[in-house]
């Protein structure tokens, strides 16, 4: 797929609402405010959409939305699984019917209202799926649980500490901090803070998981060649992948023969398979934070660092601007919004506008991903 798309495409909009820990509106009117949002970002108007991507988990649907902003005849239409993982295949999925020849203007979305709404785990009858049975009797019931007994086993075999955790939390709040837009603009985190947090799911205090926010996020993709006469200018798509690898079973993954080879392996393999850069050619990259041990995994699945090195990796300032790899500048899941990933591929985009509100100086190339711990999906996105 990285090798056939490579550059065809380019995200020419990007749109979004405000994020609040409860928004008044529907999920439906957010979303076709950050829809209609990113279209007027492009300078291209509803009629000419023909093609949608968004999440399984999505509850608003291509028809509706369709019928709200004035799009005309839909000629490709998908949705991706696996919640946060899905993030980036989004795009993915709109590169190639482009590229194709399927669609010619693609929108991508995710609106949410997991503020105000209710959590996905309290729906006590789709508790039981496999591998489910295994672990939720034991008390593994939120993705926390089950993250935090990942978390806990990096800890035991690579020496990971707290402080590491801290080390990513505290990179995602100091762009927030930077950020107007963030849920946590104006709340700076201490390390006192951190430590003295109370407990979501040991070794996960409150500051290793993310937000809950309310809020919609959009794309616009186009043609390469369509989008040099869009209103912005143009980031491409420069390769993408998705990721499911062998015997894999979620975010429960304990039973494999290694339990810290997740999905960002599989998916890595492919995406600079079909890539004419490296880990080496990052300038920035939005690495999906739904919780803070996610990050030096996703470092070492992507090729940042060695085996069992990233949680090092994250020290001596390396996530924060100017660092080794400047990480989540618009602050995040952790500390911007969680949307299931989407405002990183915005912020991705923002990047290589050179419009960040915390802007790496003349990036040129970002790395998106989505959830690591499920099937996953990234992005090479460059200027």
């Amino acid at each position: 797929m990285g090798a056939t798309l490579k550059d065809a495409t380019a995200i020419v909009g990007i749109g979004q609402t405000p994020f609040a820990k409860r928004l008044p509106e529907s999920e439906k009117r957010l979303a076709c405010r950050a829809i209609v949002a990113a279209l007027d970002d492009a300078g291209i108007a509803p009629s000419e959409v023909d093609a949608f991507a968004s999440y399984t988990m999505e509850e608003t649907d291509e028809v509706e939305i369709a019928k709200s902003i004035g799009a005309g005849d839909v000629t490709h239409f998908s949705k991706v699984g696996f919640g946060g993982g899905g993030s980036c295949a989004t795009v993915a999925h709109l590169a190639a019917a482009i590229t194709t020849g399927q669609a010619s203007v693609g929108v991508a979305w995710r609106s949410r209202k997991r503020g105000s709404g209710p959590r996905p785990w309290t729906n006590t009858r789709v508790q039981l799926p496999t591998p489910a049975q295994w672990t939720r009797p034991f008390g593994l019931l939120r993705p926390a649980d089950e993250i935090g007994m990942l978390a806990r086993r990096y800890m035991h075999e690579y020496g990971a500490t707290r402080d590491h955790f801290f080390n990513v939390a505290l990179a995602c709040r100091n762009r927030a901090n930077q950020n107007p837009a963030a849920m946590m603009y104006d709340r700076p985190l201490t390390r006192e803070m951190y430590m003295t947090a109370r407990w979501i799911s040991e070794p996960l205090c409150l500051f290793d998981n993310c937000l809950e926010t309310d809020g919609a996020l959009a794309c616009v993709v186009v043609s390469a060649e369509r989008a040099r006469d869009c209103r912005r200018r143009p980031v491409y798509v420069h390769a993408a992948a998705q990721g499911l690898p062998a015997q894999h079973h979620g975010m429960v993954n304990y039973w494999n023969d290694d339990p810290l080879t997740g999905p960002a392996q599989a998916a890595a393999r492919h995406l600079w398979k079909g890539a004419d850069l490296g880990p080496q050619d990052i300038d920035v990259a939005q690495i999906y934070d739904a919780f803070t041990p996610l990050i030096p995994l996703s470092l070492e699945g992507y090729g940042f660092c060695g085996r069992g090195e990233g949680a090092a990796f994250t020290e001596g300032g390396a996530l924060e601007i100017g660092g080794r790899l400047p990480l989540n500048t618009g602050g995040g899941g952790l500390s911007e919004a969680y949307v299931h990933g989407f405002n990183l591929i915005t912020e991705g985009v923002r990047q290589l506008r050179g419009t960040s509100t915390a802007q790496v100086p003349d990036a040129a190339t970002c790395l998106v991903t989505a959830g690591e711990g499920v099937p996953t999906s990234a992005l090479l996105l460059r200027s």
